[in-house]
């Protein structure tokens, strides 16, 4: 889905048996959603807790969105007569990317850029904890003349470092190893304007070192991963009880 057609906000974990989350977190977004309820499809994910206070602070982030957007691409697969397994979100295709990357029983921040806007994800043990937008697309930093990348890149380091702030006080169970940079069309020298203004180690995202890519060679190319991260990431979704 776009970032326009669905919404992620997070709700206190409804005290219903696990089969029921699903239905009870519906009257949970009742009055977070600006359509009505019936028309509206939700699915919820899981946010582990803290392991040494497990019964404290349990929430989960309900996946809504209109029936109408759902129908209308499970319209384009019937029509195009290809199966339609899983309709995901951007979040979580970058969730399945951070995963490949994350130290044992630490966490990572990831940032990547796509068409309408740059997704900053918070991930340990291939779940997602925390996703924020940043209101800056692909093409507005590839296109951007020395002065003005220099002002985009105050403003991604910002919003960066104010979001590890965030992220510290609210999960202080998960230690943050280090942000992934996601790959760009070419190297603009934000990687090295990152690790020297933000509080972690910050590395580049190369598919290529934990993937094999035998029948499209040209994915071994950073341009050609950044085009197609987010395809790749939701071809690495993994059907578990709690996804959405």
């Amino acid at each position: 889905l776009r970032s326009e057609e669905y919404q992620v906000p997070q709700v206190d974990a409804p005290n219903v048996p696990r089969a029921e989350i699903k239905s009870a977190a519906r009257w949970r977004v009742k009055d977070l959603v600006d359509y009505p309820l019936d028309a509206a499809t939700v699915d919820v994910l899981d946010i582990p807790v803290d392991p040494e206070a497990p019964a404290r602070n349990h929430s989960i982030y309900a996946v809504t969105a209109r029936n109408s957007v759902i129908e209308s691409y499970m319209k384009s697969f019937n029509e195009a007569d290809v199966a339609l397994e899983a309709i995901d979100i951007p979040d979580l295709a970058q969730r399945n990317i951070a995963a490949l990357f994350e130290p044992a029983g630490r966490g990572v921040a990831m940032l990547g850029f796509y068409e309408k806007e740059g997704i900053l994800t918070f991930t340990r043990g291939g779940e997602l904890y925390l996703a924020r937008r940043i209101e800056i697309s692909l093409a507005q930093l590839m296109a951007a003349d020395a002065e003005r990348r220099n002002q985009l890149f105050e403003r991604i380091a910002l919003e960066l470092q104010r979001s590890l702030d965030h992220f510290d006080r609210q999960y202080q169970y998960v230690a943050v190893a280090k942000l992934l940079l996601a790959p760009l069309l070419q190297d603009i020298g934000l990687q090295r304007y990152l690790a020297a203004n933000i509080d972690v180690p910050v590395e580049t995202v190369d598919l290529g070192t934990v993937m094999n890519f035998p029948g499209v060679p040209e994915l071994k190319h950073p341009e050609r991963q950044a085009q197609c991260l987010a395809a790749i990431g939701a071809a690495l979704r993994d059907e578990a009880p709690a996804a959405a």
